[in-house]
């Protein structure tokens, strides 16, 4: 993997976004980010200050949860929408795998 390459995996995940600006880049309210929180969909990082800190990974499964409620999904079915849609995309990978492989090798289960 190239310098370049690894550093665009950490800028993903790099908690650069306090909970105002998120909310600012998504169109939305810090109540909604905390609401994401307390369902469980997406736990922020912290700050050394305890403040939570978004990444851009984070930030992308926040707004499919925004875009869901912004379509009348109460947030909590949103967040199970959303885990479920996820959990959908690794079955069918896996699955994938397992017919390019021919069925010779059983496919890691994950939870």
């Amino acid at each position: 993997m190239r310098a370049d390459e690894s550093l665009s995996r950490l800028d993903d995940d790099y908690p650069a976004y306090t909970m105002g600006r998120a909310a600012e880049l998504l169109g939305t309210t810090p109540g909604l980010l905390r609401g994401i929180g307390e369902a469980r969909l997406i736990t922020p990082l912290r700050s050394e200050g305890g403040r939570r800190r978004y990444s851009r990974y984070r930030l992308r499964i926040a707004a499919r949860a925004r875009e869901l409620v912004d379509q009348g999904t109460p947030i909590e079915a949103a967040c199970r929408i959303i885990i479920l849609e996820d959990q959908l995309e690794e079955a069918r990978r896996i699955n994938a795998e397992y017919r390019r492989t021919g069925g010779s090798s059983s496919p890691s289960a994950t939870a």
